[in-house]
């Protein structure tokens, strides 16, 4: 069963965190120009209307592209939003939760239940959001690493003694 997602209440309350974050944080910068509601119609047909209800749509497909974005696992990005406001916001909390948004495996169901369609979706959306610019002009290769060749020692062969000697 599909839940809902957070919304923001007219009146803020004491701990409402949106309105405390620098409004021109990236994250924040980025979520709001995401259109979750797509997500969330696009996605709404995978879920029943029986059984227990699911996590919301923007905190998965947040903490996947969270998860994209900054290269972690998906024990880390669960464990950093519990600690990141910036993350919490992005993926439509509006007041500071100090638990774990979920376990890391509901991550993996949530992947198998969108399908390889869906997570293309989620991130076409970042690209879309940049157009052009999310291509890069020229691809630079870092050569400096490479494997060098190692000299090769010479050994000095030792006359053999016999264990009588």
């Amino acid at each position: 069963m599909r839940s809902k997602s957070p919304v923001k209440e007219p009146q803020s309350g004491f701990f409402d965190i949106t309105d405390q974050l620098d409004t021109n944080h990236p994250l924040l910068a980025l979520g709001r120009e995401i259109d979750w509601s797509s997500l969330e119609a696009h996605f709404a047909s995978l879920y029943s209307h029986l059984g227990r209800a699911a996590k919301p749509i923007r905190l998965m497909s947040g903490l996947l592209i969270l998860k994209q974005l900054n290269n972690l696992s998906d024990e880390s990005v669960v464990a950093q939003w519990q600690m990141n406001l910036y993350y919490q916001v992005f993926c439509g909390e509006t007041t500071f939760q100090t638990t774990v948004p979920c376990h890391s495996t509901e991550l993996v169901k949530f992947r198998q239940r969108i399908g390889e369609e869906g997570i293309k979706r989620i991130f076409a959306l970042s690209v879309a959001i940049h157009g052009d610019a999310a291509e890069e002009p020229t691809v630079l290769v870092d050569t400096t690493v490479q494997e060098k060749p190692l000299p090769i020692l010479q050994t000095q062969s030792l006359p053999s003694r016999s264990l009588t000697d």
